[in-house]
């Protein structure tokens, strides 16, 4: 069948078939044309709020302009994938328990690059067999792709006020990937904002990084901090991090749409090697062979065995005084890794003083240490 020929409408629908039964919960198809969100992401580069992810600013227009990073894209097929393994109220039992290491869900399983990515590629094989080759490119946060512009776009559901993607059916406890196309499928429309008024997501954050509505200073959130940030965390935040070691889920807890969030169906996204019910001690006893063993598979190596004891570290000081903590602390004082040292004795200052306030992980008593 001819390019001209061939029915676009019904490619469509059958691409959202397909992407149904490859697990996918929705599919959605956007154009390119992103230049508001350039617009938006060029002033909050301005501003500095990408921190150290010098990455975001280092591929100029080709993450606002899909046609610039691969070129003859015309349209983008736009996916999300469930993965909260939990209901909510597990979670925030979880996150409420000081000696418990809290790691944000969507790390507890399986690496989701490579779960998506597979699956992507797999309906793209899959359009192929129907129309036969043609242009396409696979990406899952792999790329200079603006991956919640683009769900946006088409029609996955709106972006909030903690800049996260929400669809009014499901929340935004999902994954998203992508696939760049030459084809010329029919768009999407997209869909209407539901924050309202609700400042839940900014009120509840730990260290104040929703700095306004639909503005994240990246360099106060808790997820940079913890996996994006390679030295030392900032004294000022240390306290507010609580026992989170990796990543922060407390702006979508809070969320009323994530009373919609779905429980993950696929295997790939269950709790792996004790990840969801370990302590710090446990953790921070890993050796670095440990880690990596525990990590096979898992988006959390990709901070490294040294972030890793230094995140324990932090949560450690932030639990209540026991010998067993302080025991553990002391054992690392002379680590060879000066960043872990710091880190330690840190959180043995925090143990030893008299004047320190009591807080409970998950909120606070204040965001300075």
């Amino acid at each position: 069948m001819t390019s001209s020929a061939r029915d676009y409408s019904a490619l469509a629908a059958k691409i959202k078939t397909w992407g149904k039964e490859l697990g996918f919960q929705q599919v959605g198809i956007a154009d390119t044309d992103l230049s508001a969100a350039e617009q938006q992401l060029q002033e909050w580069i301005d501003e500095g709020f990408h921190g150290e992810m010098d990455y975001m600013a280092r591929h100029g227009t080709k993450r606002s302009r899909p046609e610039e990073l691969v070129p003859g894209t015309l349209r983008v097929i736009s996916v999300r994938m469930d993965y909260l393994p939990e209901n909510r109220t597990t979670v925030r039992e979880r996150l409420d328990d000081q000696t418990a290491a809290f790691i944000s869900r969507y790390a507890l399983g399986r690496d989701y690059h490579k779960v998506l990515r597979k699956r992507l590629q797999q309906l793209a094989e899959r359009i192929a067999v129907e129309i036969g080759p043609f242009g396409y490119r696979v990406f899952v946060d792999s790329a200079p792709v603006l991956e919640k512009a683009l769900a946006a776009k088409a029609g996955l559901g709106w972006i909030g006020k903690h800049t996260n993607l929400i669809n009014r059916k499901a929340g935004s406890m999902f994954f998203l990937g992508e696939i760049y196309t030459d084809l010329p499928l029919p768009i999407d429309a997209e869909t209407t904002n539901h924050c309202g008024s609700c400042t839940a997501c900014m009120e509840v954050c730990p260290t104040q990084a929703i700095v306004a509505p639909y503005r994240l200073d990246a360099r106060r959130c808790i997820s940079y901090l913890t996996i994006e940030l390679r030295g030392p965390i900032p004294e000022e935040f240390r306290a507010a991090i609580g026992n989170r070691i990796y990543g922060c889920d407390d702006c979508q807890l809070v969320c009323p749409w994530n009373r919609y969030a779905r429980l993950t169906e696929e295997a790939d996204f269950m709790p792996r090697h004790g990840l969801d019910t370990a302590g710090l001690i446990e953790f921070f006893h890993w050796d670095e062979a440990t880690f990596l063993q525990k990590t096979e598979g898992s988006a959390i190596r990709r901070i490294g065995y040294e972030c890793w004891i230094r995140n324990v570290a932090v949560a450690l000081g932030n639990a209540a005084t026991s010998t067993e903590i302080v025991d553990a602390l002391r054992a690392r004082t002379d680590d060879s890794s000066p960043l872990i040292r710091e880190h330690v004795r840190w959180a043995l200052a925090r143990h030893s003083s008299n004047e320190r306030q009591p807080h409970r992980a998950g909120h606070p008593a204040s965001s300075t240490s």
